[in-house]
């Protein structure tokens, strides 16, 4: 309750009118002198334990209000004393106990439920489109010379083949030299031999041009310095710009596109 004085001075005042009368219709209807004090503290007490539970505070009013007038009616004799009215007197303290009783309980207050407000559903955003991969591929060499020797195809050789024995004009077992030296033409010499060729001069090696050669295109599994120095330099290059491309190395070197690829791959796999 509001610690309001007028308030307190009101309730007072209102108390002790009430109590009065209520005192005087519970002698009227028979309770002793100090028993007849009882029904008006009763009234009194449910009266505050109702204002204070805020509830029955209706039915208090009305009960005051009738439990006033039936006491008044009776000091003007104007209502007569009955069974009733006995009856409705002696019924008000057991029912004010069991009021009372009840209103001490404590009752949660009511809260009014609030509807929750939808909470609109967050669309997930759409995946991203993952970036097509091309992976670039150096074509296979065409002009490059052969590391290693090269074998064609086998061809028997006819002296081979055939033998000696069987040659037109050999000199097998079968023939004595002796006769075979007699066969021979009067005045026949031998055919001198053939005089050495010349030994020809050193020539100095020829350096390709720049471009894409059989050099370019050895991968640096071979003792290919060229590619590896290549490397090399793309290498530094990729610490100054992460992001030089095949085709600018290939434009910087004098090479291919697709070579110029092949190197800076390399680089990268090496770093």
């Amino acid at each position: 309750m509001k610690r309001d004085p007028l308030l307190w001075a009101a309730l007072a005042a209102v108390l002790v009118v009430l109590a009065s009368a209520e005192y005087e219709l519970a002698a009227a209807v028979g309770f002793g002198q100090y028993v007849a004090a009882g029904l008006p503290a009763s009234l009194d007490i449910y009266a505050l334990a109702a204002l204070r539970a805020r509830r029955d505070v209706f039915a208090v009013v009305l009960v005051l209000v009738a439990v006033n007038a039936a006491s008044h009616l009776v000091a003007v004799g104007m209502l007569p004393v009955s069974v009733a009215l006995v009856v409705a007197v002696s019924a008000l303290p057991p029912v004010i106990l069991w009021r009372v009783h009840r209103l001490s309980e404590r009752h949660p207050e009511p809260i009014a439920a609030v509807a929750a407000e939808p909470v609109p559903a967050v669309a997930e955003p759409a995946p991203e489109p993952a970036e097509p991969i091309t992976v670039e591929r150096a074509p296979e060499p065409v002009d490059a010379e052969p590391v290693g020797p090269v074998l064609g195809p086998w061809t028997p050789v006819a002296e081979l083949a055939g033998g000696t024995g069987g040659t037109e004009g050999g000199t097998g077992p079968d023939v004595p030299l002796s006769d075979w030296f007699a066969s021979l033409p009067n005045g026949f010499q031998p055919a001198a031999e053939p005089a050495p060729e010349p030994t020809p001069e050193p020539v100095p090696p020829t350096v390709p041009p720049a471009g894409t050669g059989a050099a370019d295109i050895v991968s640096e599994d071979t003792a290919n310095t060229t590619f590896g120095k290549r490397v090399a330099t793309v290498r530094g290059w990729l610490q100054a710009e992460p992001e030089l491309s095949g085709t600018e190395v290939g434009t910087r070197l004098d090479v291919s596109a697709s070579y110029g690829r092949r190197l800076l791959r390399t680089a990268r796999e090496d770093t």
